[in-house]
């Protein structure tokens, strides 16, 4: 059934961050869950795992309440972007307390990235780089048993190296344990390629939801001269404009009809993620 999150609204004193969240994450997909800062990522995340409570709203996994149920929370693990580990204690020390709260830890695999991220788990938490407890973090969350890994920011800190090697275990992972992961990232063109599914949140509310192929497939850029691109694009969801020279661009999603004639001075081409997440959260609704 997966987790579903049914209403979720969240005040901090008047200030509304969450109005009315509704999404699905089904077993066996990758997640991409963009917003801008203070759109509300974290906020969500940390409901969903319990951490923080709702205003109003419920999550489920498999019809249970996690708030209400250690088995359903046990199968939820959120690598925060915050560091919650105290300064002090060793990082094998710290691979054991996740281990009595996870069960069956898997050392082996720990021990292996460990080698790869050259990380010396003899450290103390206190002494890593903003790097090295992302990679930390990364190795953890990689490693409990939960079906559900939300990985918030998972990238803060990390050189291109470590970003690739990464994306590698990630993808690798995921292709032997079928869990469900759900990241939530700045780097939205780097990790493109490894979202099935994409949820982009606004104002604390979800813009998009869908099948990442399916999302883009609406997603196009219209340039040429301004006068011919306005023309094509009159009635259409503009939702942002560059323009470069005698080039003029409009960005539209929601798709092209087929009976609407492209003149040989446009040209049509589709988006990539990044740019249409740039485009639908822009405050201005334009560039």
């Amino acid at each position: 059934m997966g987790i579903e999150v049914k209403n979720i609204k969240k005040r901090f004193g008047k200030h509304e961050v969450l109005r009315g969240i509704n999404l699905e994450f089904v077993p066996g997909k990758i997640y991409g869950l963009l917003g801008r800062n203070g759109a509300g990522k974290s906020t969500l995340l940390n409901i969903i795992a319990a951490r923080i409570f709702p205003t109003a709203g419920t999550v489920t996994l498999d019809g249970k309440t996690v708030c209400d149920d250690d088995s359903a929370l046990e199968q939820i693990y959120l690598m925060s972007e915050r560091n919650l580990y105290p300064e002090g204690e060793r990082l094998k020390k710290l691979l054991k307390t996740t281990e009595l709260l996870y069960g069956s830890f898997d050392y082996t695999y720990a021990n292996k990235l460990a080698a790869e991220f050259s990380l010396d788990l003899n450290q103390k938490f206190g002494k890593l780089s903003t790097g090295y407890r992302s990679i930390f973090k990364l190795i953890v969350a990689l490693c409990v048993p939960a079906r559900y890994v939300f990985l918030d920011e998972p990238d803060l800190g990390l050189d291109a190296n470590h970003r690739e090697l990464f994306y590698r275990e990630l993808m690798e992972n995921y292709a032997q344990t079928h869990r469900t992961f759900i990241v939530s990232t700045h780097l939205i063109g780097e990790f493109a390629n490894l979202l099935e599914r994409v949820f982009i949140i606004k104002n604390g509310q979800i813009l998009v939801a869908g099948e990442v192929e399916d999302v883009l497939a609406k997603a196009y850029l219209i340039a040429g001269p301004k006068e011919d691109v306005c023309k094509y694009s009159a009635g259409l969801n503009v939702i942002g404009h560059e323009s470069l020279g005698n080039i003029y661009g409009n960005y539209v999603f929601g798709g092209v009809d087929d009976e609407r004639h492209l003149p040989d001075t446009v040209s049509l081409e589709h988006l990539d993620l990044q740019k249409l997440f740039i485009n639908l959260t822009n405050e201005k609704g334009e560039k």
